[in-house]
C-alpha cells in the first residue's frame, strides 16, 4: 500500500520541507500571468465575480473572456510575441509594472500563486519557479515577505485546481 503524502511530496506524518515557511512578496513583474499556453481554472461563483468586475453579463463574460477545455472553464490568453498572456494581464509601458485588470475578482488559482502543490513538491521545485518569479525566495534568503507553513497551508486547501 503506497504511502499518504501530504499533497506536497512529503508523507502525511513529517513535516513538508517547506516547514520553516518560506518568502513571497509580488513584483507585480507579470511572469505568473505569461509565458507558454496554460490554464487559469475558475468556478461558477469565480466567474460571476469576474463579470461583475469588467461590467458584463455573466453569458458575456463566458463568450468572451473564457473557453471550455477539459470539461472545465479556463481565461483566455492573448499572444503577445511568443508568449501567451492572460486576458487580464495588463502593462504599464512606461514602468513596466504588470497588473490585473481584474485583481480584486481574480481566480483562486491567481490568489493562491505561489503557494500550489507542483511548486511546494520539493525545495527544488520551488527553487525553480522561482526563476521565473522574482518575489519568490527561500526562507533564509533575504527578501521577501516571510509567509509562515500555517498560512502556505490555508492557501494549498483553498486552491481545487491541484497545481
Amino acid at each position: 500500500m503506497p504511502e499518504a503524502t501530504n499533497g506536497a511530496g512529503a508523507r502525511a506524518d513529517a513535516e513538508p520541507w517547506y516547514a520553516p515557511g518560506l518568502r513571497f512578496s509580488c513584483t507585480q513583474c507579470g511572469n505568473c500571468c505569461t509565458g507558454p499556453p496554460g490554464y487559469v481554472w475558475f468556478d461558477e461563483d469565480e466567474a460571476e465575480a469576474m463579470a461583475r468586475e469588467v461590467g458584463v453579463e455573466v453569458d458575456a463574460f463566458y463568450r468572451t473572456y473564457a473557453k471550455h477545455k477539459f470539461g472545465r472553464w479556463t481565461l483566455e490568453e492573448v499572444k503577445v510575441g511568443r508568449k501567451y498572456d492572460c486576458v487580464f494581464l495588463t502593462r504599464d509601458e512606461k514602468t513596466g509594472q504588470a497588473g490585473c485588470s481584474i485583481y480584486k475578482a481574480r481566480p483562486t488559482q491567481c490568489r493562491t500563486w505561489p503557494f500550489w502543490d507542483s511548486n511546494l513538491k520539493s525545495r527544488r521545485a520551488w527553487a525553480g519557479a522561482a526563476k521565473g518569479c522574482p518575489g519568490m525566495a527561500l526562507p533564509d534568503e533575504e527578501r521577501g515577505t516571510f509567509v509562515p507553513i500555517e498560512d502556505i497551508r490555508v492557501r494549498l486547501n483553498e486552491n481545487p485546481s491541484g497545481l
